[in-house]
C-alpha cells in the first residue's frame, strides 16, 4: 500500500485562513513531485509575528523577527516529515516592500520556501540564495487557481 502524500494547513492565534486551500496543497504536492521527493506529511502552521519571534528565540536562540520557521521532522531518509511555521503579519509586511502589495503572492513564496528547505535547498550563501529564488519563482509560475464562474445572485 502505498503512503498518503498529506498537507495540514493549521493556525494558532490567528483567524487567518489560506484562500484556494486544495489549490495551494495540490501546487505544493507538484513541488514535492517535481524535486522527485517522496513527502508523507507537511503542516503549516499560521500564527502571528509574536508567536514566531518566541519560537525563534525558544527554537533557535534568534531574537529577530522572521516570516518562516521550518522544521525537518523526518526520521527515515527519503520520506520527507516537516512543520513550517509561518507568521502572516511578517508576510503581509514582506508583500508591502516585496511583492507590490499582493500578499497571495508573497505568501505562496513562504510557502513554497519552506518547501524547498525540507527537499534540500538552503539560502546561506549568495549562491544558495540565488539558486532558492530561481526555484521559488519557477514554482510560483506553475501556480494556477481555476476559476469558476460566478453565478448572479438568485439563479441556479
Amino acid at each position: 500500500m502505498a503512503k498518503q502524500k498529506v498537507f495540514f494547513f493549521y493556525t494558532e492565534k490567528t483567524s487567518f485562513r489560506p484562500k484556494n486551500a486544495n489549490a495551494l496543497k495540490t501546487w505544493l504536492l507538484t513541488v514535492f513531485e517535481k524535486e522527485k521527493e517522496f513527502l508523507t506529511r507537511l503542516n503549516y502552521i499560521f500564527c502571528s509575528d509574536d508567536e514566531l519571534l518566541k519560537m525563534n528565540q525558544d527554537s533557535l536562540n534568534h531574537d529577530t523577527y522572521t516570516d518562516i520557521i521550518t522544521f525537518d521532522l523526518s526520521e527515515v531518509k527519503g520520506e520527507i516529515i516537516g512543520e513550517i511555521y509561518i507568521s502572516t503579519d511578517r508576510v503581509k509586511e514582506n508583500a508591502k516592500e516585496y511583492s507590490n502589495n499582493n500578499f497571495e503572492q508573497e505568501l505562496k513564496r513562504v510557502l513554497v520556501h519552506g518547501a524547498l528547505h525540507l527537499i534540500g535547498f538552503n539560502d546561506k550563501s549568495d549562491k544558495e540564495e540565488a539558486i532558492m529564488r530561481n526555484k521559488e519563482n519557477e514554482y510560483i509560475e506553475m501556480f494556477h487557481v481555476e476559476q469558476k464562474p460566478s453565478v448572479p445572485r438568485g439563479t441556479k
